[in-house]
Order: structure tokens, then C-alpha cells, then sequence
């Protein structure tokens, strides 16, 4: 929730309880009973209203001065400022009377702290469409409700990214063992091929031999036979 809007709204309340201690210490005054108590109290509270309209004013300011907020938001909450700075000077001018009790604290009164009419409710000044007429409580109900939508979105897609994380992974240590394994057959075949050289010069080598030796025995038998030829007596 947006920390200026919760100050507002606890200011907007500490308002409303303002109101109604002025309007119990008039009833004790119209029944002349004695309600220097209640005026302890009222001097506490009228001093922390003004200290947190104070608040909204400065952070308001930051705010826009940083443009953490649009200027029409600006605006707006500034009316919203302009709403509790009167209803503070009505409060007072109340106080300092003792026993008037203005149109503000009879409305607030009857009104029973909500702000359940477009009167009673300062964000129908400009506000849009899709939330014109809700109370402050609704419109705080929507953000929190768009909040945890939004939520659900950034979970899903922290999920999906966390998955495709994962298969990245996997990819990666398979493509790690693929590359092992082609290392590996690459070795076997260098392997391989140098046995395969080996073996067919060694196979050459006995080729070679292997032909001398026939002929050399091709020539002994030759020259068995002629001399058999030679020393054959011939009829």
C-alpha cells in the first residue's frame, strides 16, 4: 500500500475522532458537567492532526519535486491536503468555542465515520471512471487486490523463468557429456587409425617377402627340372 495513503486515511480518522470528542464534551457542557479530560485530549489530538498534516505536506512535496507521482496525482492529493488543513481550522475554531458544534461535527457525526457518500469522499475529485463513487476503503481494497494480482503475474513468471533456468542447465551438462563423448571417439579413432597404418605397413612388409619367397622357389624348380631333363636317358 502507498505510505502516503495510509498516513491520509489515519489522518482522515484521527479527524473524525476529533469530532466526536468535540461533540461529547459539548454534551457534558450542555449538562454542566465539567469536561477539562476531554479538553486534555482534544489538545493532544489537535496537536498530532496538525503534525500529520505537516506530514502529508512535506512528503506530498518530495513526492512531486522527484516525480515519484504525476502531477495530476499531485494535484489530487494536494485537494485531499486542502480538505483536512479545513476541517482542521473547522475543528479548532470548534474547540476554541466550547459548546458550538458546527456542520462539521453534526455531518461527521451522522455520518458515523464513513465516507460512504460522493460528499464524504474526497477522491471523487477527478477520479476515473472504474472507481468513481467507491469509498477510500474500496479503493484501498482494489489496490491491494491489483497488488496481489500483480504478485500472481511476477510468481508465474519467476516459476517460468526458474524452469527454463533449469532446462538451460540440463542442456548444458548434456551438451558437457556429449562433448566428452566425442573426445573419447575422437581418441578411439586416432587410436584406431594409427593401429590400421601400423598393421598395413606390417602386412606390405610380409606381402614383400612373401613374393620373393615364391620366386626364388619358382627358379629351384626350374632348375630342378632341367637338370632332371639333362640327366634323363633319353630311347
Amino acid at each position: 500500500p502507498d505510505p502516503w495513503l495510509a498516513t491520509y486515511d489515519d489522518t482522515y480518522q484521527l479527524a473524525q475522532e476529533i469530532a466526536e470528542k468535540l461533540h461529547e464534551r459539548n454534551r457534558y457542557l450542555r449538562n454542566g458537567e465539567n469536561p477539562v479530560k476531554i479538553n486534555v485530549a482534544l489538545r493532544s489530538l489537535m496537536q498530532n492532526l496538525s503534525g500529520k498534516i505537516g506530514q502529508l505536506k512535506e512528503s506530498l512535496l518530495r513526492s512531486v519535486s522527484t516525480r515519484q507521482i504525476t502531477q495530476l496525482e499531485g494535484d489530487r492529493r494536494q485537494n485531499l491536503v486542502d480538505e483536512l488543513l479545513t476541517k482542521e481550522r473547522q475543528l479548532q475554531t470548534s474547540f476554541q468555542r466550547e459548546g458550538a458544534e458546527p456542520d462539521l461535527v453534526r455531518s461527521s457525526l451522522m455520518a458515523g465515520g464513513a465516507r460512504s457518500s460522493s460528499r464524504n469522499n474526497p477522491w471523487v475529485l477527478e477520479e476515473p471512471e472504474e472507481t468513481r463513487g467507491f469509498t477510500f476503503q474500496e479503493i484501498k481494497q482494489q489496490q491491494h487486490q491489483i497488488i496481489r494480482e500483480q504478485d500472481a503475474g511476477l510468481d508465474a513468471l519467476s516459476s517460468i523463468l526458474a524452469r527454463q533456468k533449469q532446462m538451460g542447465q540440463d542442456i548444458g551438462n548434456e551438451l558437457d557429456e556429449q562433448n566428452e563423448i566425442i573426445d573419447d571417439v575422437s581418441a578411439l579413432v586416432d587410436t584406431t587409425d594409427s593401429k590400421i597404418r601400423n598393421q598395413t605397413r606390417h602386412i606390405k612388409l610380409v606381402d614383400g617377402k612373401s613374393g620373393s619367397c615364391a620366386m626364388m622357389v619358382v627358379i629351384v624348380l626350374l632348375l630342378v627340372a632341367i637338370v632332371v631333363v639333362a640327366v634323363w636317358p633319353t630311347h
